[in-house]
């Protein structure tokens, strides 16, 4: 007899008794609150690793051999600054934000200042989403999804540190 179920077929054993199946919206979100970004065909070549906070997860390493674009990441680590940078996000809208939307702010004016990466539903309403933002747009806020005139989105704090 194993810890989670009490014989085949059965559903929970010891394990349903403290915990409740949840669907792929409730690991969508989960997934969003690491902090992690996932790539999707939407996004996908828009981004070196350091926009998405890879190197501050683990998600890069500098020490390993040959990769496509390890110039591009290399030289942006050692040598530049990082403009954009992956942020957690609250919007109430009335729709999933989609990767790939982009998202405005008063100092870019009508130029897109970020990028949805991720969005899922919030427990309590509305949408969380990773999104890769301008930092000066991100420190003068506030951001809109959309459009200049969408819904604004609350910036909240990541799990981890950004510098």
């Amino acid at each position: 007899m194993s810890a989670v179920a009490s014989h085949p077929g059965e559903q929970g054993g010891e394990l349903g008794r403290h915990a409740r199946p949840a669907g792929a919206a409730v690991w969508d979100w989960l997934e969003i609150q690491t902090g992690i970004p996932t790539i999707t065909s939407p996004t996908q070549d828009r981004f070196v690793p350091q926009m998405l906070n890879l190197e501050r997860v683990g998600g890069v390493s500098f020490q390993k051999g040959c990769y496509p674009g390890q110039e591009i990441v290399a030289r942006t680590q050692h040598l530049g600054a990082i403009k954009r940078r992956t942020y957690l996000a609250h919007v109430d809208a009335s729709a999933t934000p989609s990767a790939g939307s982009e998202l405005y702010s008063a100092d870019l004016g009508e130029q897109a200042s970020g990028t949805v990466v991720n969005a899922a539903p919030a427990p309590d309403g509305g949408f969380d989403l990773l999104a890769v933002i301008q930092v000066a747009s991100a420190q003068s806020q506030p951001i809109h999804l959309g459009s200049p005139a969408g819904p604004i989105l609350e910036l909240r704090t990541l799990p981890y540190s950004l510098g």
